[in-house]
């Protein structure tokens, strides 16, 4: 990563956070992109040696995700990596049939279009140099069925499919797109998904159970497998779909 430009959403809580500190201690030169200010986990990462900066943008509108990669390529004048990182749970655990519109409109907007706009972005920077490494988080539920988890599988199903489409179409330009899989992790998304249940601390024991490992994961070791995709050390990978979640698809 040493020198190589990497922009990671949602780079302000949970996955994203720790993936920017990862890549920026591996050498990269790190733009966070979140809703809210990261310029405080910015000035923290350079606190420790690392280069990074921060950037206000919400990824499921058009116009600040432009702004933000025209920002980047100005800034930077290259762009190597990719993290899409930023992602929303479902408000409540529901059905479909339970669900509101704008709910729905909400989580595709952030979990998958949002995805599709911030590739879309980058993928015309990283064509300049001939090179680049998009990986996507979508969730292990993007793979398999979950009880009321309907809407949300379906913008992550949706990312697992478009990683692999964007491999292939953009292979010939170099650049190598693929995706994480993380089952259940202690991230703040988690902890507000339990104490939204009706009983928090079941709602936590199932998460742990679930796995084959009996306990969640660490943020560190998904930042870990997204730090080895996006590094030249998986130079012959593309359109894989990588399944980091504790053994919870194994059964």
């Amino acid at each position: 990563m040493r020198g190589r430009v990497a922009v990671v959403t949602g780079g302000a809580s949970g996955i994203g956070k720790v993936t920017a500190y990862r890549l920026a201690a591996e050498g990269g030169r790190v733009v966070l992109v979140d809703c809210v200010d990261a310029e405080a986990e910015a000035k923290a990462i350079a606190g420790e040696d690392g280069r990074a900066w921060g950037i206000v943008a919400d990824v499921a509108d058009e116009a600040a995700v432009g702004a933000a990669f025209e920002a980047v390529a100005s800034r930077e004048g290259r762009l190597d990596v990719l993290v899409n990182a930023a992602g929303i749970g479902s408000p409540r655990p529901i059905t479909i049939e339970e669900a509101t519109l704008a709910e729905w409109h909400r989580l595709c907007a952030v979990n998958l279009t949002g995805t599709f706009l911030c590739c879309r972005a980058a993928i015309p920077i990283m064509q300049r140099e001939s090179n680049g490494a998009i990986v996507n988080v979508a969730s292990e539920i993007g793979l398999v069925g979950a009880p009321r988890s309907a809407m949300y599988g379906a913008t992550k199903g949706g990312v697992v499919q478009l990683t692999r489409a964007l491999a292939v179409d953009h292979a010939p330009d170099n650049i190598r797109v693929n995706c994480v899989c993380p089952g259940p992790v202690d991230t703040p998304l988690l902890r507000q998904a339990c104490a939204r249940a009706a009983d928090p601390e079941a709602k936590r024991r199932r998460e742990i159970e679930s796995t084959l490992l009996n306990r969640l994961g660490r943020p560190e070791e998904i930042a870990s497998v997204i730090w080895f995709l996006a590094s030249t050390e998986a130079s012959f990978m593309t359109g894989s779909i990588v399944v980091a979640d504790g053994g919870v698809t194994a059964r």
